[in-house]
């Protein structure tokens, strides 16, 4: 069974909600995932808008996550303590979750949850590296990926 990606908040390709954005609270939404292949070590999770005005726009990167997490729930990144998730740094300048704000009037732009299975139990990255970043390193030790596609617009 090949790796899969799904939320419950929103189907594929479909509009994100705007509880899950800038606009709204500005929580991460609940994600799921099954299909994660033997010999995984570790999960990584990054949120990307291709479509931003200044080329791709990371908003999230989540890494070092249990093989058996089978998801994420809903704010899930906002929890303290020991199991606190490890986050990159976004674009906005936050080490969290920062959902969808496009400038208004600028179209439908596409939010790119990617998943990777990895062969490692946790990635060498700096303590503030960039979404980016994280998944370069990722993608390095990807046994597989999938993703995960919904959509948001500001109106003008």
């Amino acid at each position: 069974m090949p790796l899969t990606l799904i939320s419950p908040a929103f189907p594929a390709g479909g509009k994100i909600p705007d509880r899950y954005t800038r606009d709204g609270q500005n929580v991460s939404p609940p994600l799921k995932w099954s299909g994660v292949p033997d010999g995984t070590k570790s999960l990584v999770l990054v949120v990307r808008d291709p479509d931003a005005p200044s080329g791709i726009f990371g908003h999230w990167a989540v890494f070092n996550i249990p093989p058996d997490a089978g998801g994420l729930a809903e704010a899930e990144d906002g929890k303290p303590g020991p199991s606190a998730l490890r986050q990159g740094t976004n674009d906005f300048g936050n080490a969290y979750y920062d959902g969808p704000q496009p400038p208004a009037g600028h179209g439908v732009h596409h939010y790119h949850f990617l998943l990777a299975a990895l062969d490692v139990p946790s990635l060498s990255v700096p303590g503030q590296a960039g979404v980016h970043q994280v998944w370069k390193q990722a993608q390095k030790h990807a046994l597989e990926e999938t993703e995960l596609v919904g959509t948001y617009e500001r109106p003008a």
